[in-house]
């Protein structure tokens, strides 16, 4: 279980990283050359956006790599990565590998109370 944590975290926070990129982007964008009526407008929170394209994939990609480690640690990380996802980006087409990967992971991880060494994390 923890090297499908393990997996499913990097991968998560590699496609965290697109919708990052591409949020960090459009408020950017927005910002710099101004709203186009029916096209595009800013987002009420423009802070939370930015925060949450930064720290999202991060959160998921080192939760993922504490995985084989620190089971419960890099299971918390993952699930806290996918609960800002959700929070900042909501649920689409876009963000539902991302969060389904890393919410996973985080799940996964924490099952994992009996590790392949004597030492439990609980």
């Amino acid at each position: 279980m923890r090297n499908a944590a393990l997996v499913l975290g990097i991968i998560g926070g590699i496609f965290a990283m697109l919708v990052g990129f591409f949020g960090y982007g459009y408020t950017e964008a927005v910002e710099r050359y101004g709203e186009i009526e029916g096209l595009a407008r800013q987002v009420e929170n423009v802070a939370l956006i930015r925060a949450a394209s930064f720290l999202s994939p991060l959160l998921a990609i080192a939760g993922g790599a504490m995985a084989a480690a620190r089971a419960l640690w890099g299971g918390l990380l993952m699930l806290v990565s996918a609960g800002l996802m959700y929070f900042a980006f909501g649920f689409s087409v876009f963000t539902m590998f991302p969060i389904g990967f890393t919410l996973l992971g985080g799940l996964l991880a924490i099952a994992a109370g009996k590790p392949d060494e004597p030492k439990a994390h609980f």
